[in-house]
């Protein structure tokens, strides 16, 4: 195949177009003659000739780019072409130009969707407006029509089209109020529930739902344990009567009995949904902030309640927690060969709950007979039996006695783990029955039945030990239904404990288990999100059963002993209320009067809402009103002019401001027609209307355009138009100027860079800051004319007529500027002591250029920051490597920078810096040497503190730096140790033998070790460095937020990478890493904001969170070193900003949830296993027995 430009190529091109051509022409012939029908005319057609436009492709001849300029890319030698109707009927024959302007025709009728939203501004109102303005200028009158064109007065009438209000049409009312349905973010328009909210919390919101639910109690933090133990407490009828029941004079002395008798007579008669427990918990003294224990804090306040109660005369108060929550148990031994039990077998305990084990039981059943279990007293642990006077296997086993009314079961969900040391919960489902007969599990047999039915779950959600969410499910005693109580919220659980059919929790049958029977199955019931999930199952001869995995107490009451000595009705607050022998005078009255608050505080915030909802309505009809009538429909209909920053804010605010107009007046009292933009006509009734209510002013009529104003406006724009037009004619011949071109006559000198800024700068209508100090730059400090050679000092010539302008516009704007509009004809002379201080100038600086020269060229390797080759007899100098950085950068700077360069100091100072004051000893050591290609060179000149230099340098820079020969500090490079001393030494004068090739190949081993040194003359100071050192590293250990890097490594040994990236940070005095060291991304790893003082228990927990390795399994390692322990910080152990390490899993431990340790670490941080220490709790029990924790 040929190409385009063939010969042969071509001659077939243009015969192929001939005959296209040639087929075009003769194509109306043959329809003519009938010979070719309309199908065959459309397929002849060729490609790039279609129906009604050509497709923009490329052709030989010609380029097509579009329709619209089709024409310039049509080949010259097609000439005529069919058109073809759409309907495909009607055939005409014209030339290619006239169908590209009926394509142009068409094209031009199509309706532009650019820009649609824009509003197009023409510049013909614009000229009408300037032109109107000359005339008033010229005739110096102003008639009435110039007043309705230049106030605008025959703009559009606006019917809300559009989006914004328009600032250029008087008669435009759009955009000041939002749509029907519409709304605005604040103010009038703001949406309705906002503006509720804005009124502040309604007091009625929390008013109970119903009469019959009960009140929950506010958490201030972390008080939900107390909340849930102060709920059962007063759900248990018999209790609550008892402590109401207290006398006024007992409750006064003890406060802590006080405030729980207030908030139980809340709890009953309050209105409203929740009560306050503040008091409460400020009368204990406990931290609202510290999670506790909730069946420790139930011992501990039944302690303290059975002390306050104590003082009572009424004997169902007196002894109300020992009557309904008091048990006895004895520990009994026995020894196996005689059968006698032991003196404190007889011996009866009190008990208030009795702690079952959950780990590795299913339910409540095997729990009790665990706790019941007899244990074996065998081997080390045998009992001294006195009645056998010798040590026996024995027995020893835990009796119940009696049961209260109420028996609590506190189940041990909290363990300690030994091998981690740390405290976990067990979450497994334990199962208990909704009725229990304890009778078989009594020591003697009761006459009566020991039948008792579940009445409270106290659940405690989470899974960390010491902290997590207390709430408890309690059984109302006179409707059998349960409720769920969660601090505030109160929810109704139906017939269930756990809600049952009306839960969200999905209930799971669980086989029932008949009464008294253990529940060994392991229940269907699993854990849910909330890690509680019930299920219960009823039939005629069996009980309902349950299980949780977060119960944590069971409170179960006595059949047939479940109600208080009597059943209040019950009713509404104020049936409660008047029964007056259910609640105490005293406590009545303040429940009485806490309801009326509420009452009054809820009324006023209705009243409030109901005003402020009220005064929005009124004036969003007014403004809707004042709007829709503000429009001026007739033009001789009378108007009054309104500020729009007013009408603006009056449309807005709820309660606006009296009417001020004063922004929108001149200095004449009227409307300048410069505030056109600033002003709304109004029509004169709603104008009354808001004048009327609103008052101020001042009222601005028809009458009141500003005809002063009005001619000053248009004295202004005829002077802007011929500034303009001055201006640029002026522009001219500043262009003409700058490119060297000017006419003859006077010529003037101006600055050349102000002129080009000046040239650059957009017309505008008068003179600016800009236009000042055209001669500025070129005028020197005498008064002169300045040397054009000097900095800036360039200078262009003008012509008179330019001069002129831009002196009158420079004085227009600064009157008498003798500095920036100096006068400089062309025949002015140059300054001669400019010139003179110049010529010493440029003096100066080839001297110091020729100074720098001579320094390069006499130091040229240390210019080029090359190392010098060191021989061991030669004699060598040490200088300080910042002092020759900073000459380098002097000798090397150039251009603008050379004169902005600094000098290095003198050389004498800069090598005393390098002495210690008290011994005059070298206060640096002396840098490193390494053989490479058998030269002897300093191993790290670019990082080292010191750079050695020949003799000869050394000499020429006390020449030419000022310094002392005698006082520099030499050094001298020794051989003695260098493994390469001892191969030429051996080269010289021993044969070299097999032997003394493996004794040299054994000392290449130590070659770092035993490579050449220096000496220095004074000596190194050892005493001054090591304090300096010990400085240096207390101060880089000292470091606060600064990025280590963690490398994650599964296998035994880290990629050669990183064991170099970890050990180039190994030695503190070493820091410097390379660039290719330093962009280094290692594959698996993190980089961890850490500090000094972070210890290693700390970032093995950020290690633990980031890559999900228990602390106890990971192996820490900086190099080849491993980190231990976890009490030091990483300043104890060397680890600095920057540095690389590397962990591995070591796996020995099982994983666990990273939230149980800092859970656990955080408590232990804040309570320090405190508990309740230092409240009322513990300093009013005495030496009352505690009952021992939840922990094994």
């Amino acid at each position: 195949m040929g190409c385009d430009c063939c010969p042969v190529k071509r001659r077939a091109m243009v015969a192929g177009m001939k005959k296209k051509k040639q087929a075009v022409h003769e194509q109306p012939k043959r329809m003519a003659s009938g010979k070719m029908k309309s199908e065959q005319l459309s397929s002849s057609i060729p490609a790039r000739i279609t129906s009604y436009g050509l497709p923009a492709r490329r052709c030989r001849l010609g380029t097509m780019k579009s329709e619209r300029n089709f024409s310039s890319g049509i080949p010259a030698r097609i000439t005529d072409a069919l058109i073809l109707h759409p309907s495909g009927k009607t055939i005409a024959i014209c030339s290619v130009f006239d169908r590209v302007k009926l394509i142009d025709e068409k094209m031009s009728n199509r309706p532009s969707t650019r820009n649609k939203n824009k509003r197009q501004r023409s510049d013909n109102n614009a000229e009408a407006i300037s032109e109107l303005y000359r005339k008033i200028h010229l005739s110096g009158e102003v008639t009435k029509d110039d007043i309705k064109q230049l106030y605008m007065f025959g703009k559009p009438v606006c019917n809300q089209g559009c989006r914004v209000n328009t600032k250029d049409n008087p008669n435009c009312f759009c955009g000041l109020i939002p749509p029907p349905n519409g709304n605005r973010k604040s103010g009038l328009w703001q949406k309705t529930s906002e503006i509720v909210s804005s009124l502040g919390h309604d007091p009625s919101k929390d008013f109970r739902d119903s009469l019959e639910t009960p009140a929950g109690l506010t958490n201030l933090g972390a008080t939900c344990y107390a909340n849930s133990i102060l709920q059962f407490l007063y759900m248990n009828k018999s209790f609550r009567e008892g402590v109401l029941s207290v006398e006024p004079e007992v409750l006064e002395r003890q406060p802590v009995l006080n405030q729980i008798a207030r908030l139980f007579a809340q709890l009953h008669a309050s209105k409203m949904a929740f009560v306050d427990s503040a008091p409460f918990i400020e009368a204990l003294a406990l931290d609202n902030g510290i999670q506790q224990d909730s069946h420790e804090f139930l011992t501990l306040l039944f302690s303290l309640l059975e002390q306050c109660l104590s003082y009572s005369k009424v004997s169902k108060a007196r002894t109300v927690v020992q009557d309904l929550f008091r048990g006895g148990v004895s520990h009994v031994t026995k020894c196996s060969k005689c059968g006698n039990q032991s003196e404190a077998s007889s011996n009866v305990e009190d008990f208030y709950g009795v702690e079952l084990n959950v780990k590795g039981l299913k339910g409540l059943d095997e729990s009790l007979d665990d706790y019941l279990s007899v244990e074996e007293l065998q081997g080390d642990n045998q009992y001294f039996c006195s009645s056998c006077a010798t040590r026996v296997n024995a027995t020893r086993s835990i009796k119940l006695q009696s049961l209260p009314p109420v028996l609590i079961f506190q189940l041990k969900r909290c363990i300690f783990l030994l091998n981690t040391t740390t405290k976990k919960k067990i979450t497994s489902a334990f199962c208990f029955p909704g009725q229990v007969d304890m009778a078989r599990w009594l020591s003697e047999q009761s006459d009566s039945e020991m039948i008792y039915d579940l009445s409270a779950v106290l659940i405690h959600k989470g899974s960390a030990v010491n902290s997590g969410h207390y709430v408890a499910h309690i059984k109302d005693q006179d409707t059998g239904l349960w409720w769920e109580f969660d601090d505030e919220l109160v929810s109704d659980l139906g017939q269930h404990p756990f809600g049952g059919s009306s839960s969200n929790t999905p209930i799971k049958p669980v086989q029932p288990v008949p009464a008294g029977q253990s529940c060994s199955a392991e229940p269907n019931s699993v854990a849910n999100g909330n890690h509680m999930d019930a299920s219960s199952s009823e039939t005629n001869t069996h009980v309902q059963t349950f299980s949780s995995t977060d119960a944590y107490m069971l409170m179960y009451s006595l059949k047939n002993q479940t109600n208080g000595d009597r059943k209040p009705q019950m009713g509404s607050c104020e049936q409660k209320l008047n029964d007056d022998s259910y609640l105490p005078a005293h406590l009545l009255k303040e429940v009485i009067e806490l309801n009326k608050s509420y009452d009054e505080s809820s009324q006023q915030y209705k009243t409030k809402k109901d005003s402020k909802l009220a005064l929005i309505t009124e004036r969003r009809q007014e403004v809707r009103s004042v709007i829709s009538e503000a429009l001026v429909q007739s033009p001789v209909e009378s108007f009054w002019w309104i500020s729009v920053d007013w009408l603006r804010q009056w449309a807005d605010n709820i309660t606006p401001t009296i009417i001020d107009n004063t922004p929108i007046q001149c200095l004449h009292g009227n409307v300048p027609v410069s505030k056109i933009s600033s002003v709304k006509r109004l029509s004169a009734k709603a104008w009354n209307t808001i004048f009327s209510k609103y008052e101020g002013g001042p009222a601005l009529g028809e009458d009141d355009c500003c005809i002063e104003c009005l001619m000053e406006t248009a004295r202004a724009t005829v002077s802007a138009d011929s500034y303009r037009d001055r201006r640029t004619l002026m522009r001219e011949l500043a262009e003409s100027a700058l490119a060297g071109k000017y006419p003859d006559g006077q010529l003037y000198y101006v600055s050349k860079s102000w002129l080009s800024q000046w040239v650059r700068r957009r017309n505008i209508d008068s003179p600016c800051e800009a236009d000042t100090g055209p001669t500025a730059s070129i005028r020197c400090p005498h008064g002169s004319l300045m040397p054009e050679q000097a900095p800036g000092a360039k200078r262009a010539l003008v012509p008179e007529s330019l001069w002129l302008f831009i002196y009158k516009s420079a004085n227009e704007v600064k009157p008498d500027d003798m500095i920036g509009c100096s006068v400089f004809p062309s025949d002015s002379e140059i300054c001669p002591q400019c010139c003179v201080e110049l010529s010493e100038v440029t003096c100066l600086e080839d001297s110091r250029r020729d100074f720098k020269l001579k320094q390069r060229q006499s130091h040229e390797k240390l210019a080029l920051g090359k190392s010098v080759p060191l021989v061991s007899k030669n004699k060598y100098y040490l200088l300080p490597s910042s002092w020759l950085s900073k000459w380098r950068c002097y000798i090397t700077a150039v251009g603008k920078n050379a004169s902005s360069t600094e000098e290095p100091e003198n050389l004498n100072t800069a090598i005393e810096s390098l002495k210690c004051e008290q011994h005059s000893r070298l206060l640096h050591r002396p840098p490193s040497l390494i053989w490479k290609r058998d030269v002897i060179l300093q191993k790290a000149p670019t990082v080292d503190e010191l750079t050695i230099i020949t003799d000869n340098d050394w000499t020429l820079f006390c020449k030419d730096w000022n310094g002392n020969e005698e006082t520099g500090i030499l050094a001298e490079i020794d051989l003695s140790n260098s493994v390469e001393d001892s191969l030429l030494g051996t080269s010289e004068d021993t044969p070299i033998t097999e032997e003394n090739v493996n004794s040299l190949d054994d000392a290449n081993g130590e070659t770092e070790s035993q490579g050449p040194t220096v000496k220095t003359y004074p000596e190194v100071c050892e005493d001054c460095i090591g304090e300096r050192e010990s400085f240096e590293l207390v101060r880089k250990l000292n470091y606060c937020n600064e990025d280590i890097c963690i490398c994650f490594v599964r296998g035994k040994e880290p990629p050669k990478y990183i064991l170099e990236g970890s050990g180039n940070m190994l030695e503190p005095n070493n820091r410097r890493i390379s660039k290719r060291s330093r962009r280094t991304s290692y594959g698996n790893s993190v980089n961890l904001n850490v500090s000094g003082t972070t210890t290693l228990y700390e970032l093995k927990m950020m290690i633990w969170q980031s890559f999900g390795i228990v602390k106890e399994n990971q192996i820490l390692h900086k190099g080849s070193k491993t980190v231990n322990g976890e009490t030091a910080t990483l300043a104890d152990v060397c680890i600095f900003p920057g540095d690389v390490l590397w962990v591995t899993d070591s796996e020995i431990h099982e994983n666990r949830d990273i939230a149980e340790e800092l859970s656990d670490t955080k408590m232990e941080v804040q309570q320090s296993e405190g508990g309740f220490r230092g409240t009322l709790l513990t300093s009013n029990v005495g030496t009352q027995v505690v009952s021992q924790e939840c922990y094994n």
